[in-house]
């Protein structure tokens, strides 16, 4: 497992992170499911011990994730251990209706921050990020200042950023213009290329880059079909439905042919492409078993140049339309 600095920060963090939002279990707001489904916190916790035998030194989590669960297994496993990167999100809520309620007040932010570092057993963060924070959060200011002043606290290294799925950009160009913030956490995948722009455009500025949302909630590892069906208490029943099943398994032909040729699996060929950018500090693909542990941290391979620019010109002929079919369908 290779490392690679994360912006201008002195964080070396391993290529291929631990995507914490699924063993944080099933939870909802209200009747909706935000999780991917039942877990086992047993078998969560043999994730995160074989992921770091097998170099992981990066894990990004939420304090919404499981609403608190996941920073704890996380905190029962790794805890204060010095050469672990912990990277977690504050501003995501429930309010009393059960209602997912947004929150960058200042006081929240440093009530939050306290309960994450008790449930994570840790003395610091090293990366405390606002949870898909909109411009107006920081125009009002109180989320920016409060992430400095827990940073002169030392209560965090750094801070940054995770933006929004669909539409990342004016968030991001409003960080970038005023110099703001150490690291932006976007989505960037085989399927949705959106944010290649930032990412070149933040590496100049020295911002680490996390790529989120690696496998497209499971589309690029190539074991659906049209008839997957997700259970009740999966986030993928309202995402992933058949119509979008279908249309996305025949666009990604192309892609299964190529991680035939390269001899790995189609997870395996999607982590390779988003590696292959220089300019992503990591990746962070959801883990919830041991399996996934190993796969998601071996068998990368470097593509040629003419293979990535295969998946580009895809991405422009025929994915980019199932990135818009998701997006119309969560409108």
């Amino acid at each position: 497992m290779q490392r690679r600095r994360f912006g201008k920060t002195n964080l070396e963090v391993s290529e291929i992170g631990f995507g914490a939002w699924a063993i944080g279990g099933p939870f909802m707001a209200g009747t909706i499911a935000l999780g991917w489904g039942s877990t086992d916190d047993e078998t969560s916790k043999k994730a995160l011990q074989i992921a770091i035998s097998q170099g992981i030194n990066f894990i990004d989590t939420a304090d919404f994730y499981g609403l608190g669960h996941s920073e704890e297994l996380i905190g029962e496993v790794v805890g204060n251990h010095p050469e672990i990167i912990i990277a977690t999100k504050v501003g995501h809520r429930l309010a009393e209706d059960q209602s997912i309620l947004f929150d960058y007040s200042k006081d929240y932010i440093f009530q939050a921050c306290e309960s994450s570092l008790k449930r994570l057993k840790r003395d610091y963060i090293d990366l405390y990020q606002l949870h898909t924070a909109k411009v107006k959060h920081f125009e009002v200011g109180e989320c920016l200042e409060a992430m400095e002043i827990l940073k002169a606290q030392g209560k965090i290294r750094y801070w940054g950023v995770s933006l929004n799925t669909y539409n990342p950009f004016p968030e991001a160009e409003y960080l970038l213009q005023n110099n703001l913030g150490d690291g932006f956490q976007l989505v960037f995948n085989i399927i949705n290329q959106r944010a290649r722009k930032i990412i070149l455009e933040a590496a100049i500025k020295g911002v680490g880059i996390i790529a989120r949302m690696p496998l497209q909630f499971g589309l690029l590892t190539g074991k659906f079909t049209p008839q997957t069906i997700f259970n009740e208490d999966d986030h993928r029943r309202l995402r992933l439905k058949p119509s979008v099943l279908k249309e996305a398994l025949e666009s990604l032909e192309p892609i299964w042919k190529m991680a035939e040729k390269y001899q790995i699996t189609p997870a395996q060929l999607s982590l390779s492409f988003i590696r292959s950018y220089p300019q992503i500090s990591t990746i962070i693909p959801g883990i919830k078993t041991t399996q996934q542990a190993i796969e998601n941290s071996s068998g990368l391979v470097q593509l040629t140049e003419d293979d990535i620019h295969f998946i580009s010109e895809l991405y422009h002929t025929r994915l980019k339309r199932i990135v818009e079919l998701m997006e119309q369908q969560e409108s």
